[in-house]
């Protein structure tokens, strides 16, 4: 499990769903009773002493909803699903499709992208002008591989999960060709490093987790 700051307060904590429900009995040890509250996106345990979890749902809605919110939640967070990862950087792609935290198919690649010069005049003009050329075949490429791996199994995904760099993804969002699996997009976003394929494999501890947000009751800092 992992922590960070949240914004608006508290702290967010990743717990992977076969942990979800020994960390909800470690929730009530540290601040008793609590009740649930909730929908089909997030579950809400207010506890006796006034800490709070705040559950989100990953691959949402979650149905049904309803009480028992905890039964219902573990249950759908350990269910078994098939999923599609596409990451994406400049110069660097990866696609896989997963089964729970199994990849059944995967491709991994990457064109050369040249960096930045500081060279100036016609030189910096006809640099430039290869470097995008390089990017938008590079984008191109991650484009063709994404839909040669994951297209096949569209009708099975329950959710296709994006990462890299952020504005790699969204350069690619206008290509109609990605349109179907753009429809099925799920968070978390992955930011990731070079999508290697070990970089791929290790995708699920990230999107199969449960994201909580705890804020302690006033004056009591303690861990998730």
């Amino acid at each position: 499990m992992s922590a960070r700051p949240a914004r608006g307060g508290g702290r967010w904590v990743t717990v992977p769903p076969e942990r979800l429900h020994p960390w909800i009995d470690g929730f009530a040890d540290r601040h008793g009773p609590f009740s649930a509250s909730g929908d089909d996106r997030l579950v809400r345990l207010e506890a006796a002493d006034g800490a709070l979890a705040e559950l989100h749902v990953p691959f949402p809605p979650m149905t049904p909803p309803g009480p028992p919110h905890v039964t219902r939640l573990v249950a759908h967070a350990r269910a078994e699903r098939r999923v599609g990862v596409f990451l994406v950087r400049l110069g660097g792609y990866a696609a896989g499709v997963f089964s729970g935290a199994s990849l059944v198919a995967s491709k991994v690649g990457s064109r050369l992208v040249q960096g930045r010069t500081a060279a100036g005049g016609w030189s910096q003009q006809r640099f430039a002008r290869r470097r995008r050329n390089q990017a938008a075949q590079a984008y191109d490429d991650a484009v063709e591989t994404a839909v040669r791996v994951l297209t096949p199994h569209l009708e099975e995904l329950d959710g296709v999960v994006l990462g890299g760099d952020r504005r790699a993804v969204d350069a690619l969002r206008d290509d109609r060709r990605l349109a179907p699996l753009l429809a099925l997009e799920t968070e978390p976003f992955l930011v990731v490093p070079d999508p290697r394929l070990a970089v791929l494999r290790d995708t699920p501890a990230t999107f199969r987790a449960v994201r909580v947000r705890v804020v302690d009751p006033p004056g009591v800092s303690s861990p998730g």
